[in-house]
């Protein structure tokens, strides 16, 4: 899996913070006033949702520099979701849960020690938070692994992990999350001179539109051009939101049928997927073809939103 630094820290924010929320159903309105209004309440807005700094962002913060401080005295060095994943496991968190730890998919994904990177950590709230401590001489520097440690680490495990056919790549949003990821292949093979199979499949799904320059926006095809994908290679792009189509198409990265999903014939027949359980954005392997072959009985109106609503929970996945 493929995050930015602030799904991954959003999710955790939530888990402690929830009942903190606010929602701001007409955030298109908000003045420049209404806007310094949440400043000074110590909410801080994200399309239509407000995180809460204090309870949120302060809670963790002590939490995880205790845990950077301890790493410096033992020489250790992890990679950023390492550290939330061992954050989650101390239990130092429980006693603060505002949600069902089973509703968090950071919580599952510690759980199963999930293959991560996380490009581009740095400009999280938690990643500035790490700096600032570096500066004031409070954490070392040298407890963290960055961005060059995640693309070795990616290359390692896509051509330990990726067999004949590699792995297929479903991408919520854009940017990082989903570009950083994408150019293992490629430098595997024109960087070392790897044969590497292409990634066996490409889903994107996003509002962007396509202009001059915009990744986000490009068209799959492109992707052709820069040795990321082949000319055979399965490749779809899905315009729509995010919270509402996930939701839907999550299920097949389960090993199991959900209970109230029915089986749909396979968009695309492919291999047999050899999914990871309980996680709803991994990078697939090959087989995700098959990711629209379950419906929902009950109407779209039905599902449940996740804890973390609005768009804002879903930026910047792959």
């Amino acid at each position: 899996m493929s995050c930015s630094g602030a799904n991954l820290e959003e999710d955790r924010y939530n888990l402690v913070a929830h009942d903190h929320y606010e929602r701001v159903p007409h955030y298109r309105n908000l003045s420049d006033a209404g806007e310094q209004a949440l400043l000074d309440r110590h909410l801080n807005r994200a399309t239509d949702t407000c995180i809460p700094e204090e309870e949120a962002i302060r809670r963790i913060e002590e939490a995880i520099v205790a845990l950077w401080q301890r790493a410096g005295e033992t020489g250790e060095a992890r990679f950023p979701h390492e550290y939330f994943f061992k954050l989650l496991r101390s239990g130092v968190l429980e006693k603060h849960c505002q949600i069902d730890p089973k509703d968090s998919w950071l919580v599952a994904a510690a759980e199963k020690n999930l293959p991560m990177v996380v490009p581009g950590w740095e400009d999280s709230t938690t990643g500035n938070i790490f700096a600032a401590r570096v500066i004031t001489s409070e954490v070392e520097r040298s407890v963290m692994k960055g961005g060059i440690d995640y693309v070795i680490a990616l290359a390692d495990w896509y051509a330990s992990e990726g067999g004949e056919h590699g792995f297929g790549f479903f991408q919520v949003g854009g940017g990082i999350a989903g570009g950083f990821p994408i150019c293992v292949v490629p430098m595997l093979e024109q960087n070392l001179g790897r044969s590497t199979p292409k990634w066996s499949y490409f889903c994107q799904l996003s509002d962007s539109t396509t202009s001059y320059g915009s990744y986000s926006g490009a068209v799959p095809n492109e992707k052709i051009t820069r040795g990321k994908l082949a000319v055979d290679t399965p490749r779809f792009i899905i315009e729509s939101d995010a919270s509402i189509v996930v939701p839907w198409c999550s299920p097949t990265c389960s090993t199991g049928r959900p209970p109230g999903w029915a089986p749909l014939p396979p968009t695309v027949r492919d291999a047999s997927p050899r999914n990871v359980k309980g996680h709803p954005f991994p990078c697939l392997r090959r087989g995700i073809g098959a990711i629209c072959s379950w419906h929902r009985r009950e109407s779209p109106s039905t599902f449940r939103k996740p804890a973390a609503c609005g768009p804002a929970y879903w930026r910047g996945v792959a």
